[in-house]
Parts: structure tokens; C-alpha cells; sequence
């Protein structure tokens, strides 16, 4: 900016607060001939008596009450911005309390200052960019990718905000990130829950798990996704819950192939394969059962030996032919598990959580499991992608929370070992995982309904203890306030894209570790793709625009009225039958 133009700038600071400045400028157009168009979110440089330049961001314009100097109508506008830190030499230092009144001038801020701020700020080695300053393309808004990825994401935004494609922009610039220049894939590891298959366009290298080729041990499962599972939550019915749990722990120790000593440490939650159709007839026994005067349970087993029924010695009862000799039917189980029964039956034999209880699900082993997961197996890829949409949805609260487990404690026993062959190691994990939850108020909502007990208990363990076995996540949607505020809470990096409920706009402000003040108010008005970019890993709060994705996610909204004008379209209902009754 040269000198003609900066004598033509009269502006001045008229009042300082804790966290505002107020900026009485005499012509705005005059203010404006600058290297950027100022609005709502551009930069003012601000120079104190300390020879430093306060940074400050504009958050509204207002125009005085005009006054009337010798019938010449003087107009005032006024613009308040909230101070965002001071350049001192190239060096900018967070913070604006050392501001003196009257400062020498008030000029938008130079292009070099605001580029400065940046490249100076965050080492080159750790610099991450996937957008660009909203008021001015020409510079880049690098984030601190250490701390960006470790410390959780949170990226919110309604229907067409650019959610979708704010999600793919960042994975596919980590993916191309390389230290130096070695051939092949980098070290990065992302898996993306899609619960709507939208990016495997985005993605067309990437590992694609869907229901058609995803195989999950349902023996993996705790005891609370099993209860979940399998018991009527409603009912709340403690006899199914003792047989269920008998059922399955003698089932694993029955199968362990160690030691015996090993054997008599097994749980409920032991990670050990049990038979879930042994458990079903283990049931269909016991619901069978009558008792002696002695009120012992007498039975006949498959080989017509009489033995007495003794729970932690009954490997008979999980096979058929079961005869029981007893005279009575009363207190016993005799009748009253029938339901329990057909609950099991169902879920057994149930064609679409063939991925859970089919019989590769029974073969898989952990270890096949885990390079599933994160794409360790033959072909190795940067990005796993696990298509949820054709989960059944009372399901999938387990499954999401299954893998997350699974995920989570592969970060937890990796560090351990990690540190048993090395106890100086300083670095916990040196292959961590980012999981990208999309639409996560679906499966992790602020509600206590039991079906979100499962998920909800996983991802909150890892929002509060991943970071310390390098598992960080990466949260997307369109209904913040829906979703857990334990998991939401722990997000130290937000990009908020355009939000028009007023619910999310008020959880979003008092949630943010770093406020942009009444920013936060300019989020219903933001175009698609433009978000503000607040937290840890950034310099200063910016309004930024994302760049764009070299590959879209299939997420664009179908133009209604144009494919409605077009020509009469046949259907082929024999196929769309044939897909559906797959299920």
C-alpha cells in the first residue's frame, strides 16, 4: 500500500475491550483501497506504541448516527474486529491485551503481513494446507498436521454445506504427503465409516469393505455389544442374562486350545472363539430342563450316560439329543426362555448379518481380522473404506462399535509392545490411525437408548484416551448438537461449514475451545466449502475456503426438476426385486 493512499485513510481505534477493538473509519470506500476487499473476516493491522502490529479480524460494520456540519450530511462507520495477536518482527505472539489508545494508524492488513503470519508461524515440516483465506485465494491457511490430526477433528456443516468434500480434501492431500522422495505409498492409515457410500469415488484406490465382502468375528464381540445383541434390553430379564453369559464363557474355554491354566482365566470378554450355534442349543437345553426332589437337574446325554447338571461342567448340553430325567418343571428354566430362543434364532439366521454369523465369520482368524481393517493384507492401501449402508440399522450401532474397539485396543497393545522392546520409547505408535465417523450423530447421538449404548462407549473411550496409542478421530456432520458431547467435547480442531439450525450454531460456539466471537454468527451465511477453521493446529482463526478434490465423493444432490423434465424412464422392478430380496 502506497503513501498517497494510506494519508487517504482516516480511521482510529475508539474503544478497546477484553476481546474487541472498535475502529471509527470516515470513508469506508477510502478504507477499502486495499490489497483485498474487506468484509466480514478480513485482517486490519492495528499499530501499537510498543512498535508491534496488532492483528485483528473484522466481525461486523456498523454506520453511526449521522450528524450535520454546515448542511453537509457526515456520515461515520464503525467496525468491530476482534484482536487476534501482534507481529513483532516476523514473529507473531497469540493474544491482543497490550493494545494503547490512541494508536498511530489503522490500515487492512498488507497481503505479506498475513502470509507472514502463516509461513512463520508453523514450521515448513509441519505445515498441512488443504485451503485457502476466504478474503483472498492467493494465500494458503496451513494448519500444524501434528497437531491437526492428534488431537481429533470436528468438521460440521448442513446439506450441501461442502462437508463431504471438506472430508476428502484432507485425506487426499495426506495421502500424497511424503517426507522425501521414495516411491510407492506413504504412512498414513485412514479408515472412513461411509454411511452413505459416497466416497469410494473419491477414493478409487482405496480398500472398499461393504456388506458384500465384510467379515467380522462375532466372537469378538464384548459383553455388552453380546447383551445388546441378544437380550430383550426391555425386559430386562436376568435369567437370560446368567444363561446367556454361562453359555458363552464355557463354550470359550471349551474351544481354548493353551494351557489348562490359561483356560480357567477365561471371561465373559475373553477374545476367544466361542460357537454361537452351540450356544443357541446350549439355550434350547436349558429351556428344556426339570429337577429332581433333591433339586438336582438330572439329565441324559447323547450317549445315554446320566449325569446331573453342573454349570461349569456341562459341555454336554451344547449338543443335541439332550433327555432330561427330572420329575418337575418348576423353578427351573423349564418353558421360560423361549423367547430368548427365538430372539437368538432370528439374529442367527438372519441373511443380512451374514458378514457377522456366517460361516467365514466362524473361520476368520484375528489376525485376518486386523489386516482387513486397516489394509495390511495382500494389497496394501492408505485408505479403508467401510461402506455401511447396507448394515441393517439395529445392527449398526454394534458394528461400528466392534471395528472401533477392534481398532482401538490394536493403537492400546501395538504401545505396549512398543514399549516392552524399548521402555525410552518416546513415540507410542509409529503407524497411527485416523477414523473418520461420517454423519456420526447417527450412531454416536447424545441419547441413552441402548441400541447407541454400544457405539457411543467405544468412540468415547477413543475421544478421551486414543491420542495417548496415536487412534485419533475425525468427526463429521450435519447435526452437532445430536451428537455425544463427551466425543464432541474432545475435538481440538473444528472446521464449521455453513449451519442453519440455530440448536447447532449455539452447541458449535459453546463448544469451541477458540471462539472467533460473533463470527460464529456469520455461519448461515458461508457458501459452500467456505468454513471457519478454529483450533489448536492453526495460527489464527481464519474464515477459509476449502481447494478443491482432485476426486468429488459422490454426495451431489439429484436435480430434481431437470431429470423430471426429461423423457419417461422404465424400470426394471424384476431386477430391484432380485437385489432387494437378497436381505
Amino acid at each position: 500500500m502506497n503513501q498517497s493512499i494510506e494519508e487517504k485513510i482516516n480511521a482510529e481505534v475508539i474503544a478497546v475491550y477484553p476481546d474487541k477493538v472498535k475502529i471509527s473509519v470516515d470513508d469506508l470506500d477510502d478504507f477499502q483501497i486495499a490489497e483485498e476487499k474487506l468484509k466480514v473476516g478480513s485482517y486490519l493491522r492495528i499499530a501499537d506504541n510498543d512498535n508491534a502490529v496488532l492483528i485483528a479480524v473484522i466481525e461486523n460494520f456498523m454506520i453511526e448516527v449521522p450528524t450535520v456540519l454546515d448542511n453537509i450530511v457526515k456520515k461515520k462507520y464503525i467496525i468491530e474486529a476482534a484482536p487476534l495477536g501482534i507481529i513483532r518482527g516476523e514473529r507473531f505472539e497469540r493474544g491482543g491485551d497490550t493494545l494503547t489508545i490512541p494508536p498511530k494508524e489503522v490500515l487492512p492488513a498488507r497481503e505479506e503481513e498475513i502470509k507472514s503470519i502463516f509461513e512463520h508461524s508453523i514450521s515448513k515440516q509441519k505445515q498441512f494446507s488443504f485451503s485457502v483465506l476466504s478474503t483472498n485465494h492467493n494465500i494458503s491457511v496451513p494448519v500444524d498436521g501434528n497437531k491437526f490430526f492428534s488431537k481429533h477433528i470436528a468438521i460440521v456443516g448442513s446439506t450441501g454445506s461442502g462437508k463431504s468434500h471438506t472430508v476428502a480434501k484432507i485425506i487426499q492431500t495426506a495421502i500424497k504427503e511424503k517426507e522425501s522422495d521414495f516411491s510407492g505409498l506413504n504412512n498414513t492409515h485412514i479408515i472412513i465409516f461411509d454411511i452413505h457410500s459416497e466416497y469410494k469415488s473419491a477414493f478409487p484406490d482405496a480398500n472398499l469393505i461393504d456388506i458384500n465382502n465384510l467379515i467380522l468375528p462375532y466372537w469378538m464381540l464384548n459383553s455388552d455389544e453380546l447383551m445388546e445383541l441378544f437380550i430383550d434390553t426391555e425386559a430386562n430379564d436376568h435369567r437370560q442374562r446368567s444363561v446367556l453369559k454361562e453359555a458363552i464363557v464355557n463354550n470359550r474355554k471349551m474351544h481354548f486350545q493353551g494351557a489348562d491354566e490359561d483356560r480357567k482365566k477365561i471371561h465373559f470378554d475373553s477374545p476367544f472363539f466361542f460357537d454361537v450355534d452351540e450356544i443357541l442349543t446350549y439355550i434350547s437345553n436349558r429351556n428344556n430342563e426339570k429337577k429332581d426332589k433333591d433339586n438336582s437337574i438330572p439329565y441324559q446325554n447323547a450317549k445315554n450316560e446320566s449325569k446331573i447338571f453342573d454349570v461349569n461342567d456341562a459341555k454336554d448340553l451344547f449338543l443335541e439329543n439332550v433327555k432330561y430325567t427330572g420329575s418337575s418343571a418348576s423353578g427351573t428354566n423349564n418353558g421360560g426362555l423361549i423367547n430368548f430362543i427365538d430372539r437368538l434364532e432370528n439374529k442367527i439366521n438372519d441373511k443380512r448379518l451374514e458378514f457377522l454369523f456366517g460361516k467365514k465369520s466362524k473361520e476368520i482368524t484375528f489376525e485376518k481380522t486386523l489386516e482387513q481393517l486397516i489394509s495390511y493384507s495382500d494389497e496394501k492401501r492408505n485408505v479403508t473404506i467401510i461402506d455401511l449402508s447396507g448394515i441393517p440399522f439395529d445392527i449398526l450401532s454394534i458394528t461400528v462399535s466392534l471395528i472401533s474397539r477392534i481398532l482401538f485396543e490394536y493403537g492400546y497393545y501395538y504401545k505396549k509392545i512398543r514399549s516392552m522392546l524399548d521402555s525410552e520409547q518416546i513415540m507410542n505408535n509409529d503407524v497411527p490411525l485416523l477414523l473418520v465417523y461420517e454423519e456420526a450423530h447417527k450412531y454416536v447421538p447424545k441419547s441413552e437408548l441402548a441400541k447407541y449404548r454400544a457405539s457411543r462407549e467405544s468412540i468415547e473411550r477413543i475421544a478421551k484416551e486414543g491420542r495417548k496409542y496415536g487412534i485419533s478421530l475425525l468427526l463429521a456432520s450435519q447435526r452437532p448438537s445430536e451428537i455425544s458431547e463427551t466425543i464432541f467435547s474432545q475435538c481440538n480442531n473444528f472446521v464449521a461449514l455453513r449451519l442453519t439450525n440455530p440448536n447447532d450454531q449455539n452447541y458449535v460456539k459453546k463448544l469451541l475451545p477458540d471462539t472467533m466471537g460473533n463470527l460464529i454468527d456469520k455461519m448461515p451465511a458461508l457458501k459452500a466449502g467456505e468454513g471457519l477453521l478454529i483450533g489448536d493446529s492453526v495460527v489464527i482463526p481464519s474464515v477459509v475456503q476449502v481447494l478443491p478434490c482432485e476426486l468429488e465423493p459422490s454426495s451431489n444432490d439429484i436435480p430434481y426438476f431437470e431429470v423430471w423434465k426429461e423423457q419417461w424412464k422404465d424400470l426394471d422392478i424384476a431386477s430391484i426385486k432380485k437385489e432387494w430380496m437378497k436381505k
